[in-house]
């Protein structure tokens, strides 16, 4: 098993990826860009995908999933981050990546250094490999706590 080293970040030139890592990388462009086009381009548009993750526990179909981004797209807050540390696994129509991410979220008066295991399946459905699922956990109960605070307004 290799672990990839050189991460992922959305700003790679895609012309010269496999169309595995096309797929991941243009999800970490629709990320870090806000563009919700982008992301729903990169999500299955069916009840089949699922998300469970730090902001918005879990969504199942992409109707639930895009108000997580659309929540995050719309918070003040700056971020960026990026996929690293991962290993990509591929059989017939699906391929997964598990790996961690990394970054930083700024809001007026937080910085927050991110760090999340985070696991993403994709599948190929009509010839265009389509993001089915994504989990992320944050190990440190604080740095979780300060996250949601940040981007959903919850105490902590």
């Amino acid at each position: 098993m290799k672990i990839e080293t050189v991460p992922v970040t959305g700003r790679e030139s895609k012309e010269k990826m496999s169309p595995m890592l096309r797929a991941l990388s243009q999800f970490y462009e629709a990320l870090n860009s806000r563009d919700m086009e982008l992301m729903s381009e990169n999500w299955a548009q069916n009840d089949e995908a699922a998300m469970d993750n730090p902001l918005g526990g879990i969504k199942r179909g992409w109707d639930e999933i895009r108000t997580v981004y659309e929540r995050l797209f719309g918070s003040a807050s700056e971020y960026h981050f990026e996929f690293y540390d991962y290993t990509l696994h591929a059989t017939g129509e699906l391929f997964y990546v598990v790996g961690r991410e990394r970054g930083a979220l700024k809001t007026a008066d937080t910085v927050l250094e991110m760090r999340i295991r985070t696991s993403r399946i994709f599948k190929l459905i009509n010839g265009q490999w389509r993001q089915v699922h994504h989990h992320g956990s944050i190990d440190d109960p604080d740095l979780l706590a300060r996250y949601q605070q940040a981007v959903l307004g919850r105490p902590h």
